[in-house]
């Protein structure tokens, strides 16, 4: 989903119908599952990368993304009760997501 395809949909402020709404939802979720999917590859770029299992996981790291976030969504005026939750759980998943990959590319390479 490109840009020109978020500005085809009706703006919230403009919306007058329901249709109009899911609309807009609609191409916004297809557009953050493309960027999900990118953010992902990074995930496999780390698992790649880091040397050992133990470097997977780093809480300096997710505590300084969360931060980043934050600061963000005060920013563009995105809740703090969504955005914070929301990529907690983002960065949750793709550690464990990380730690699959770091595994399965090792597992390959002691075949």
């Amino acid at each position: 989903m490109s840009a020109s395809d978020l500005d085809s949909v009706t703006a919230p402020e403009d919306c007058q119908t329901m249709a109009q709404v899911r609309e807009g939802v609609d191409a916004l979720d297809r557009a953050l599952v493309g960027l999900i999917a990118r953010r992902s590859r990074y995930m496999e770029a780390a698992a790649r990368i880091k040397p050992s299992r133990d470097t997977v996981r780093d809480d300096w790291r997710v505590e300084d993304v969360v931060s980043k976030v934050k600061a963000e969504a005060a920013r563009t005026g995105l809740c703090l009760d969504i955005a914070e939750p929301v990529w907690r759980e983002l960065v949750e998943r793709s550690i464990a997501y990380e730690f699959s990959v770091w595994d399965k590319t090792r597992e390959t390479a002691d075949s």
